[in-house]
């Protein structure tokens, strides 16, 4: 019995060690990123800030956050006078259709590189691998004069298409990770039951691929809302129909920038997409370790 009590009393104290050794670098990785934590949120807090700011405030009160007179005068002159909230409904539109549309293409392409194995497979992934290496610039003229030929400029459908058009190469390969990863016990047993192709994948795999769905919605809505350089050269006859990216340079003049009104457009912009994320981030986690584990 004192045997065994001696045994039972270290094992308790080697618990007791692995606790506190566990605790002590908890504390020192608290102690390290919540500095570098603070550092990466700042420039969001500031902008937040500005925006309840005056424009001589901005620059009189130099890094400091707490506005003295906060005013919300700012985002209700963004909202309307600077037509914020038409190039808003843009915006989601068109990112809502990108989504839906890359989210279709890439899944498809995706379940058929990862699913089937065909001659030719490793040349196909190799041009689309190759194509994350050319810039966006580059496509620019051929996506513009492609979307003239189509009669589709200075329309929304017309940059909706320009958006969800591109390989997407990223997105193919996460699908085509995760579906490879799947038994085929799946597809044999809705094949036997009388599936089809499109069957199997709309109701029975595609369902399962939450995760990775989720983590392209959340990419692809990002770069749809943020993009620039798109929808600024597609919307140049109709600025109607500008984004919020492209709608907040009406704060910037020849010689005088409105930069409290730009902080107030800029956190009416990013902050939907805060939201977003934050609703999401546990699929996109999972989408992201499925699709690398495989």
């Amino acid at each position: 019995m004192a045997v065994k009590a001696k045994r039972l009393s270290a094992e308790e104290h080697q618990r007791r060690l692995e606790f506190r050794a566990t605790r002590l670098r908890e504390i020192v990785t608290t102690l390290i990123l919540t500095p570098l934590a603070l550092i990466w949120v700042y420039p969001f807090l500031w902008m937040v800030s500005a925006a309840m700011k005056t424009n001589n405030e901005i620059f009189r009160a130099g890094t400091n956050l707490l506005p003295t007179q906060p005013t919300f005068e700012n985002f209700q002159r963004a909202w309307v006078q600077a037509n914020m909230s038409q190039y808003f409904l843009n915006t989601v539109a068109i990112a809502a259709g990108s989504v839906f549309v890359v989210v279709a293409t890439t899944s498809m392409m995706g379940y058929v590189l990862g699913r089937y194995r065909f001659p030719g497979r490793r040349i196909v992934i190799g041009i689309f691998v190759a194509t994350v290496f050319l810039p966006k610039g580059y496509t620019i003229i051929p996506i513009f004069e492609l979307i003239r030929f189509l009669g589709l400029d200075g329309t929304l459908f017309g940059v909706i298409l320009a958006q969800s058009g591109g390989a997407h190469v990223i997105f193919i390969l996460l699908f085509a990770g995760y579906f490879g990863q799947m038994p085929k016990e799946l597809e044999e047993a809705a094949i036997v039951d009388g599936a089809g192709f499109l069957r199997v994948f709309f109701q029975i795999l595609l369902p399962l691929a939450k995760p990775v769905m989720a983590t392209v919605v959340i990419m692809q809505l990002i770069s749809s809302w943020n993009d620039f350089l798109l929808p600024l050269v597609l919307t140049l006859p109709r600025p109607e129909l500008r984004t919020l990216s492209v709608g907040m340079f009406a704060f910037r003049g020849e010689y005088f920038t409105d930069w409290s009104g730009m902080a107030a457009a800029a956190t009416i912009a990013i902050v939907p997409i805060i939201i977003v994320f934050l609703a999401m981030q546990r699929y996109f986690i999972e989408g992201i370790a499925g699709a690398v584990k495989s």
